[in-house]
């Protein structure tokens, strides 16, 4: 007779039947865990609104988390009651989040963008200017495959963004010709790896079960693969990462200390530099809109308020 499935299991499952990320699954699975584990480890089934508002309010009186955070917490639980349990979870949905503070985003001038740039090289240089110049958001950029960058085109496909969305921007002129140098580059290592028997890659939604070698086929390759092989915890196999963001992340934090830059801007700040520079320079908000990718207009609409002409264009007495 089989054992039953233990919970965080068919959490797993159910996860990746959705086509969930591993890292939002990771998230997710961490979030189960700590909610069981705060209430001596019951099984959710047996708890109801008041376990979940103690865990919620704990997280925000004892740890003093973000609202971003704690409403993280809450989809985990929302997943598992409502994916995995299949309990009836009115009670959940009325459950208070947190409301996010409103700010405004960090945004750096084109000459501090510049000056950060100058200080950065090889393929940190190559991803900072995609962020910057593509408006693209860390991840997008790290999951870049060849086939969907068009030098035709000019345009870069980011597939299944955030809210699995796939949406198209432009291709900078300026990284044409290094993104080629660097693409050529990797085929020839690709080609090599291939004829050892390597030289495979994830591809997403079991496309490598309906249609084997698609991980091998060279459009699919990454455009930034880690320099080491990985083993994927989903299932055991040993194939090529892309590189991790900690990476991309710590480059860009010593280039902006090395520019002097006293902002407190990051990897996703490029991003906001991109939509706020767009703007000043007198592009349509929808146009914006659509290369973001945002949903609601209103969002990008943010952005009008930290332009140099922002504050409602007003012209201070002083001056």
């Amino acid at each position: 007779m089989d054992a039953k499935p233990k919970l965080l299991d068919l959490v797993r499952d159910r996860m990746r039947t959705r086509h969930l990320s591993l890292r939002t699954e990771q998230t997710y699975l961490g979030w189960i865990r700590r909610f069981i584990f705060f209430h001596h480890k019951r099984h959710p089934a047996e708890m109801g609104r008041a376990e979940v508002e103690a865990f919620l309010t704990d997280l925000a009186v004892e740890h003093q988390v973000a609202a971003s955070t704690q409403n993280q917490a809450l989809s985990s639980l929302l997943f598992l009651y409502k994916d995995v349990l299949e309990l009836d979870i009115g009670w959940l949905n009325d459950v208070v989040r947190a409301r996010r503070p409103s700010r405004l985003p960090t945004v750096l001038s084109s000459e501090e963008v510049r000056r950060v740039l100058a200080h950065l090289e090889g393929q940190h240089w190559l991803m900072a200017n995609l962020m910057y110049g593509s408006g693209l958001r860390v991840m997008e950029t790290l999951r870049l495959r060849v086939k969907d960058v068009d030098f035709g085109y000019r345009q870069v496909v980011v597939r299944d963004g955030k809210g699995g969305k796939d949406r198209v921007t432009v291709l900078p002129e300026g990284v044409i010709d290094p993104l080629l140098r660097r693409i050529d580059q990797l085929k020839v290592r690709h080609e090599l790896e291939g004829r050892a028997g390597g030289g495979e890659v994830f591809v997403p939604f079991a496309l490598d079960r309906k249609y084997p070698g698609t991980g091998r086929e060279w459009g699919w390759q990454w455009v930034f693969p880690s320099d080491r092989l990985s083993t994927d915890p989903r299932n055991g196999a040993r194939r090529r990462h892309h590189v991790y963001e900690t990476s991309i992340q710590r480059a860009v934090k010593n280039a902006m200390r090395r520019a002097g830059v006293v902002k407190h801007a990051s990897c996703h700040t490029f991003r906001h530099c991109f939509a706020t520079h767009l703007l000043e320079k007198g592009y349509d908000i929808r146009t914006v809109q659509e290369l973001m990718g945002h949903k609601d207009v209103a969002t990008t609409q943010i952005y009008t308020h930290v332009m140099k002409r922002g504050a409602g264009a007003v012209r201070s007495p002083l001056d």
